[in-house]
């Protein structure tokens, strides 16, 4: 007889299904985190620097409530029981959530201490990664609201989808660092420019880790 893990019987765990919940949680408000980071890149873009500034306070706050979701189910986790290699897989699946709020916050934080007008094309790179991530987000979204309802072919889709718009997020890096090396910035506006790009790929990235773990689960629970 195949071995079945435990792994396949999270959905039908109430235990687990509940850390699965959570986990959909956490996602919404990263999704707040990442929205109001779009935020601040419009009003930098059109110049309102009080909006820009109130939306990166609301990317800090949002990323301080998703912080406290990660407390939880760490909690939760350590209260399980889940056998060990279940556990540590899902504390790594908590822990990459967790990751993608901390880098959107940090771009803000990066996008906040820049202050010179950037170039129309650098400033068009920077709202296309950002759509990028946005997109990203919401496909996470989907995924995890599928699998906690049973539906692991639509959940596989959705995570097919992020790992494309992952590959897309890496070649908008590259043309955001070709504009910002071939536009002329005062050396602090260089540095946290040609920053803001690796975070912000760096947010898809994290994105496409978590959906990995989703996709595995579902493809496992089949």
């Amino acid at each position: 007889m195949k071995e079945i893990r435990n792994i396949l019987g999270w959905l039908g765990m109430e235990e687990e299904r509940s850390i699965l919940e959570d986990a959909r949680k956490h996602v919404d408000e990263t999704y707040k985190t990442v929205t109001y980071f779009g935020e601040a890149v419009k009003a930098f873009i059109s110049g309102d620097l009080n909006t820009k500034a109130k939306a990166i306070e609301n990317v800090r706050e949002s990323e301080h409530q998703a912080d406290i979701l990660r407390s939880k189910m760490v909690i939760e986790l350590s209260e399980s029981l889940l056998m060990p290699p279940d556990r540590a897989d899902l504390m790594h699946f908590v822990t990459t959530l967790d990751k993608i709020a901390d880098w959107t916050n940090g771009a803000a934080r990066l996008l906040g201490f820049i202050e010179q007008r950037l170039p129309d094309n650098v400033l068009k790179n920077i709202s296309t990664a950002t759509e990028l991530i946005v997109s990203s987000i919401s496909k996470l979204q989907d995924a995890i609201k599928a699998i906690i309802k049973n539906d692991l072919k639509k959940a596989i889709v959705d995570c097919e989808e992020v790992a494309r718009i992952e590959h897309d997020a890496d070649d908008q890096k590259k043309a955001l660092i070709e504009a910002i090396i071939h536009t002329k910035l005062e050396p602090v506006s260089l540095l946290l420019t040609y920053q803001l790009a690796e975070y912000l790929e760096g947010v898809t990235d994290k994105i496409e880790a978590a959906a990995d773990f989703i996709k595995i689960l579902a493809i496992k629970s089949k």
